[in-house]
């Protein structure tokens, strides 16, 4: 008799892992916005998201690495596995034939990028000041963000559409520049300012610099 071999599909415990590491991630993000990093234990969230602290260490190695897990989600929007530079926003700044509107369609992207990850991005750029392991992390942050500005930078040079006398290094730190989320916790969180006000004023400051 021949025996029949099934083949296994591995696609439902996949997901069920995506949805564990989903949920502790969304716990993470409320009590680090909730309590601070440093208060913040992993017993805490492994309570809040129904799973051991082990399981926590297996999956992302520490608390300061669970804070980056944090931080891709909410600047992402969600947990799909999609760099924000192949995502449909970046997309259309890329296939946009006109400098001055590919600029407001970064802007509009940015600021939304913004308001979703401000908390967690000001945690983790306070939070190292008082917890070393929370150092590189926000290197990588910045790091990320200068690598996405020095493609973008070349893109822009690429349409020949800049304000002559700019390089391309010139361009990628003005773009840099306004990646800190200084600028919005400045004006939204501070001041008060709308997050459409807050989108017109980067619009305009990044074309007023490099258009």
């Amino acid at each position: 008799m021949t025996e029949v071999k099934r083949r296994y599909d591995g696609s439902r415990r996949r997901e069920q892992a995506r949805l564990r590491r989903l949920a502790v991630v969304l716990a993470a993000r409320d009590l680090f916005e909730q309590d601070g990093f440093r208060a913040t234990t992993l017993a805490a969230i492994a309570a809040r998201a129904d799973i051991s602290v082990e399981g926590i260490y297996k999956t992302f190695g520490s608390k300061a690495e669970l804070a980056k897990a944090v931080f891709d989600v909410v600047i992402a929007g969600d947990d799909e596995p999609v760099a924000v530079a192949e995502r449909p926003d970046a997309a259309a700044v890329f296939a946009e034939p006109d400098l001055r509107t590919k600029i407001r369609l970064f802007a509009e992207g940015l600021a939304g990028r913004q308001a979703r990850s401000a908390k967690v991005q000001i945690l983790i750029r306070d939070g190292r000041h008082v917890d070393a392991s929370l150092e590189p992390v926000w290197a990588a942050l910045a790091d990320e963000g200068l690598a996405g500005m020095t493609a973008l930078a070349h893109h822009l040079a690429g349409t020949a559409q800049l304000r002559e006398g700019l390089d391309v290094d010139e361009v990628r730190d003005v773009l840099w520049n306004y990646l800190a989320i200084d600028h919005y916790e400045r004006l939204v969180l501070q001041r008060n300012w709308t997050l459409d006000g807050y989108t017109r004023w980067l619009v305009a400051a990044i074309t007023d610099a490099i258009a």
